[in-house]
């Protein structure tokens, strides 16, 4: 698949000699959901902004669509929407007209069906006439999408899409992010919301201290650096466990009702077998088995955590 943004050796150094990036190498497909994690300063937001246009980079280049975003930049600026995660919007305007004008600010000629188009495509068309004041906070922020949409460009910047939404909202935005996505946007967006990542990207960026730590797909990533837990329930509580378990590093949870036993998915043996049987011979009487994968959360607090 075509790569749509392409970052090479990046790195940003402000005027107080503070390094906000540190050699950055990164490909963007086109048509995909692409997640940036990454603790408060870690560089996310200098990051988006020099892919925007609106910092410049120290060293290295960054390509939009094949076109430099230095040398090229009206013709790489055109092809980006950015959303920011403050709610920046005229609140005495309509709806219909503030996305209109920002059509415009791009030098695009008025195109009343491509507006209504995303309007229609955000559920917005029935607010089109209402003013920006009297609109919720989720609404907003789509009419905040829907600026970006407003000028076609190729690729979407969503900084904290669901900041201050509720949970039921939150996943109405992730609903809105995949259909964008099947409509030929490619997605990048910020979040401290582990589980957005998780439920919506196709591959995940963690980023600390102006460096990459790793880039790959959500599923591989889950799957390669995360651990499976098994948690064995027992008929009676236990306050300690037996010698003879002390190789298995065992956990007891729950008030003493629960073991739980750590174990890596990608090895040939995980010693679940072997640790039934000890625990049987050890006078454990078991009542039921749960396995849980480990969550990107988890995974990102350990790539931080080693970085």
């Amino acid at each position: 698949m075509q790569n749509v943004v392409s970052v090479k050796n990046l790195s940003k150094t402000y005027g107080n000699q503070f390094q906000a990036l540190n050699n950055i190498n990164l490909d963007i497909k086109q048509n995909e959901i692409f997640a940036l994690l990454g603790p408060n300063g870690a560089g996310k937001t200098t990051l988006i902004s020099i892919i925007c246009g609106i910092v410049t980079p120290s060293i290295g280049t960054v390509e939009v669509g094949n076109y430099d975003i230095i040398k090229d930049y009206r013709k790489t600026r055109s092809q980006i929407g950015l959303v920011p995660q403050e709610l920046t919007l005229e609140q005495f305007e309509i709806v219909y007209n503030n996305v209109s004008y920002t059509r415009g600010l791009y030098g695009k000629p008025p195109n009343p069906q491509h507006i209504e188009k995303i309007l229609k495509d955000l559920s917005l068309w029935d607010k089109k006439d209402s003013k920006i004041n009297e609109l919720s906070g989720g609404m907003k922020r789509r009419v905040l999408i829907a600026k970006a949409l407003s000028h076609e460009p190729s690729v979407l910047f969503l900084d904290e899409p669901s900041a201050g939404v509720d949970v039921e909202l939150r996943k109405d935005m992730w609903e809105v992010i995949k259909n964008l996505r099947n409509k030929g946007v490619t997605i990048i967006l910020t979040t401290h919301y582990i589980e957005e990542a998780e439920a919506i990207a196709d591959r995940v960026a963690v980023i600390n201290k102006g460096e990459m730590i790793v880039v790959d797909e959500t599923s591989n990533l889950i799957k390669s650096l995360g651990q499976k837990t098994l948690t064995i329930d027992l008929h009676e509580t236990v306050k300690t466990l037996p010698e003879s378990l002390n190789n298995y590093k065992l956990t007891i949870v729950n008030g003493g009702l629960s073991i739980d036993y750590q174990y890596d998915t990608q090895s040939k043996q995980t010693g679940i077998t072997s640790l039934l049987q000890d625990m049987k011979e050890a006078g454990l009487k078991l009542k039921d088995l749960n396995t849980e994968q480990s969550s990107l959360e988890k995974i990102f607090v350990e790539l931080v955590k080693e970085k």
